[in-house]
């Protein structure tokens, strides 16, 4: 029998092994809110109130799946970006802290101009990145690919639950042939697959055992696959005076740079994210 409080100290307890305390701590927090869809207040004011029927059954459940590595944010089916509210299932990756910082570059930079932008985001993902742009630059006309079928069916489940109207097309971006289908654009944006297959056992379980490999990995002989591709499609599909925006990895962010540089665009800027890493790319129109 667990009331509101041992419960929630055997969830961080049991979730030692693989998060530091304080993370422990957050997550068994985030996850007793959404079992009990009480308040962290409310709950330490009700902390001897038993935890029974439906409640029970979703804890033990949850317990079970995150002792075994399965992130918060798929056990919960929720994560927050921008400030807003993404359903998220193992067809998606976790929106991240760093690729919010990639929207905010973008937002800067067009939130002030009053004529109308069309942008393209490329790996729809959760529909995070074209979701929050339409959010925060509402007369934007956005589309967003994606080659997962399964993934864009949760970027429109996110668009109508947050309100805003993008595009989506299933399409492979690395097959040229498909680029004839896409309209020419003011903002190319792109969170790629771009971690070596060869790294996967440095990452922490619960993105390597439960993320979607796809939307993660490239071929160790061929880092910057998605780059490459992303060069040579907006030579052809980005406006003049418009701009590309990527993530990176780090470890490849200057080799990135010098990528575009090399196809002839214009004005690249690598830029840190919160942690000190290069992170971010943005490139001017050839």
């Amino acid at each position: 029998m667990y009331t509101l409080s041992t419960a929630f100290y055997h969830l961080r307890g049991s979730l030692l092994p693989l998060y530091d305390e304080r993370e422990a701590a957050a997550m068994a927090h985030e996850v007793m809110g959404h079992i009990t869809g009480l308040s962290r207040t409310d709950r330490i004011l009700q902390k001897e109130k038993i935890l029974e029927g439906v409640a029970l059954h979703q804890y033990e459940k949850s317990l079970a799946s995150l002792v075994n590595g399965m992130p918060m944010q798929y056990v919960t089916g929720e994560a927050w970006f921008m400030g807003l509210p993404f359903t998220v299932d193992e067809n998606v990756l976790i929106p991240r802290p760093e690729t919010e910082e990639l929207v905010q570059w973008i937002v800067g930079d067009y939130e002030l101009l009053h004529d109308d932008i069309n942008i393209l985001d490329v790996g729809a993902g959760s529909g995070c990145i074209p979701v929050s742009l339409k959010r925060f630059l509402p007369a934007a006309d956005i589309a967003s690919c994606d080659i997962s079928s399964k993934a864009l069916a949760v970027a429109r489940k996110n668009a109508e639950k947050i309100g805003v109207s993008i595009n989506f097309v299933c399409a492979d971006f690395l097959d040229q042939e498909r680029h004839v289908d896409f309209s020419v654009y003011d903002v190319i944006v792109s969170n790629p697959p771009y971690i070596p297959v060869s790294e996967e056992q440095n990452l922490h379980i619960n993105v390597r055992k439960y993320e979607p490999s796809l939307a993660l990995f490239v071929p160790d002989d061929d880092a910057l696959v998605f780059y490459r591709a992303l060069a040579v499609f907006g030579k052809s599909h980005l406006k003049q005076g418009g701009h590309l925006y990527c993530e990176l990895d780090s470890n490849h962010a200057t080799a990135t740079l010098e990528l575009f540089e090399q196809h002839g665009y214009r004005n690249a800027e690598l830029r840190k994210d919160i942690h000190g890493n290069q992170r971010m790319l943005r490139v001017g129109s050839i």
